[in-house]
């Protein structure tokens, strides 16, 4: 057991139990992938068990990697994971889920057949932190590239434009139509709000993909890899 390395796949934490269990199965997907690999569950609001209490409780001689099941960085990994990762020495964190290119692919696949004059309004969380805007900003134009219609960023808390503020400015600006491109892991309370948003259409969230799972490894694989290169 001294060498063994654990992955904490950190989640949000929802009430939805559509959204849990797309989790769960995320982390199921985690194990089918990597036979032999502990993947333990935490969350950083909503659910339990809470990220700190799970570090906390590991074995002294366990290396953890904590992978943040997020899609951008944000106050939760800059901050939650953070301090939970300092909190107890051979624990490392990995980047979150996304942006990546291959999401774009994902997302560019869950809106399907659009006419070419429809807007689509990419709809992120969100988050305080300027960089995460970056982050979408450059997943907007990453989907650009597939698609002809065009695309705007938005949020659903803590930035601007907000998800009815991007249908609008797209109706304003002509389109008969709005998609709205779910940038959400799974269902839960801010997916249940595109709807409310007054577009024409509402995509899917990203889970279930085994896109995840793989990206989940990746970063569990490159964050043991950077550690390793700097000791």
């Amino acid at each position: 057991m001294e060498h063994q390395t654990v992955m904490i796949a950190c989640a949000h934490g929802t009430d939805n139990a559509q959204g849990q269990a797309c989790i769960n199965q995320l982390r199921a997907d985690i194990g089918r992938l990597r036979p032999g690999l502990e993947v333990l569950e935490a969350y950083v609001d909503v659910q339990e068990p809470a990220l700190p209490d799970v570090v906390a409780h590991l074995a002294s001689g366990v290396r953890a990697v904590v992978v943040p099941l997020l899609l951008t960085v944000g106050y939760h990994v800059q901050v939650d994971i953070a301090q939970a990762v300092a909190s107890r020495p051979n624990t490392l964190a990995a980047a979150p889920l996304g942006p990546d290119p291959r999401l774009a692919k994902l997302l560019d696949e869950r809106l399907g057949e659009l006419p070419a004059d429809w807007g689509i309004v990419l709809a992120a969380a969100g988050s305080s932190r300027p960089e995460a805007a970056e982050q979408i900003e450059v997943l907007a134009a990453d989907l650009a590239v597939r698609r002809p219609q065009r695309i705007l960023a938005a949020y659903g808390a803590s930035a601007r434009p907000s998800v009815p503020e991007a249908v609008e400015q797209l109706r304003a600006a002509g389109a008969p139509g709005v998609a709205v491109s779910s940038y959400l892991l799974a269902p839960g309370f801010f997916h249940d709000q595109l709807a409310l948003a007054g577009a024409d259409q509402v995509a899917a969230p990203l889970l279930p993909s085994a896109l995840l799972a793989e990206l989940a490894l990746e970063h569990f694989d490159r964050a043991i890899s950077a550690a390793s290169a700097a000791a």
